[in-house]
């Protein structure tokens, strides 16, 4: 009687197999849609990926050979739009407003979250706290954030205030409103808001960072600088290439910050390629001549991401 139930039950739980001892399934899977059906499943995702991403960019790139306004018929004119552009002072002015923002903003963002990254990898009963409130205001809006800044920056906002309590009144100025500080105003902003996403990745990569290596460099007399520059800097290097590659692409596109802030203003001295693209396409309907623009961006943007992604990463045989 249990030999009986013992082969009925290996029947059952053991699968069945073959004169040369493989695996042979009961219940042989049908092919059909089941057999690709992650593909299926990828499908509108990757159609909605090559509408937004590929086909409207290629569509644009080809505008920008032409003097079309945005309604109506457009004519073949091939660089005149781009040599427009190198021979226009304030697009090389936002050319350079685009690149001092973005290099600006990536090397403060990126030293304040490391410094945050390393202060908060402490055995600290308020690190948890303090992570959240530092990372605050990258999930804000930043045009939310930026008519807040504005407001501070105002005449006879906050800053102004406290400089006139302490009795140096001669340094107030309408900030936004000044050639020579409206841009470093943007540029606060933006580090502001940046500096908690630097901060998230830094700590990311300073977990991973084998303890035990850094106590060995400590017991062999090394000091805290030596143990940072010669230990930790090294092992977080995908993060830093990570954190100023992002940080990188989105200094060269800022758009919300200056629109909020300055507008482009005074006389043009905050404008950036991406704010020069929405008022030639939007404001003074020149879709050609704002595409080339886009364009410019575009490949200013993959270039400087490249190179920097070389730099930061080094060699294969390295990493």
């Amino acid at each position: 009687m249990t030999a009986t139930l013992n082969s009925e039950t290996e029947a059952l739980i053991v699968p069945k197999r073959d004169r040369r001892g493989r695996r042979r399934d009961t219940a042989p899977r049908r092919p059909g849609l089941l057999k690709f059906g992650y593909w299926w499943w990828a499908l509108p995702g990757i159609l909605l990926v090559l509408a937004i991403h590929y086909v409207a960019t290629t569509i644009g790139g080809f505008f920008a050979f032409t003097d079309w306004s945005g309604i109506g018929d457009f004519s073949w004119i091939g660089l005149d739009n781009f040599v427009a552009i190198f021979n226009d002072p304030t697009q090389i002015g936002a050319v350079t407003n685009t690149l001092f923002l973005a290099f600006a903003s990536v090397i403060l963002s990126n030293v304040a979250g490391l410094a945050l990254a390393l202060g908060l990898n402490r055995g600290l009963k308020t690190r948890y706290a303090l992570r959240v409130l530092f990372f605050m205001p990258v999930v804000l809006s930043p045009l939310a954030v930026s008519y807040v800044w504005k407001f501070i920056f105002d005449y006879n906002g906050p800053i102004n205030g406290v400089l006139r309590a302490m009795g140096l009144g001669e340094f107030t100025k309408a900030w936004v409103a000044d050639p020579t500080w409206a841009i470093w105003t943007v540029l606060i902003v933006i580090v502001w808001q940046n500096t908690g996403f630097a901060m998230v990745i830094y700590m990311a990569g300073l977990a991973a960072v084998p303890i035990e290596i850094e106590e060995a460099a400590a017991i062999d007399g090394a000091s805290l600088w030596q143990r940072f520059w010669n230990v930790t800097l090294p092992a977080i290097r995908p993060a830093v290439a990570i954190a100023t590659t992002l940080g990188l692409v989105n200094g060269l596109r800022v758009f919300d910050q200056i629109m909020a802030l300055t507008g482009g203003g005074p006389a043009g001295v905050t404008e950036t390629l991406a704010t020069q693209v929405y008022k030639e396409s939007f404001a003074l309907g020149n879709f050609g001549y704002g595409a080339a623009l886009a364009l410019v961006l575009t490949l200013i943007i993959l270039v400087f991401a490249v190179i920097q992604q070389r730099v930061s990463t080094g060699r294969p045989e390295e990493a």
